[in-house]
């Protein structure tokens, strides 16, 4: 099961979040904090999967940005490495070209609507 899904810019900013279950605010902002310093510290040489506290961290880089999924220990990693790729290609075709401003700028349009 997917517990929660990031969208980071190299700077370590969060672009998006979206949890599948509850956090509280204020763990939601260390949960974040500890997994973007993991995810970002990793050189491309290395597993984009790490096995991290009760869950898993399944990662992938386009470009300045960097999708991070947490999942449970049952779920597929492989399945969500390429659910990630297929998220980005959705984006893609979208937006022609996304970029981290595309996805600030649509994520600030929908919590206006």
């Amino acid at each position: 099961m997917i517990k929660f899904f990031l969208m980071v810019n190299k700077q370590g900013q969060t672009r998006l979040s979206r949890y599948y279950e509850h956090v509280e605010i204020h763990k939601r902002t260390m949960l974040e904090a500890e997994v973007i310093k993991n995810c970002l510290s990793r050189s491309k040489d290395e597993c984009s999967f790490i096995e991290y506290k009760d869950f898993k961290l399944v990662y992938r880089q386009y470009a300045a940005l960097f999708i991070v999924v947490g999942i449970d220990q049952t779920e597929n990693e492989m399945a969500i490495y390429e659910l990630i790729h297929n998220f980005v290609e959705v984006l893609d075709k979208y937006f022609s070209r996304v970029s981290e401003l595309d996805v600030s700028f649509s994520v600030s349009e929908t919590h206006l609507l």
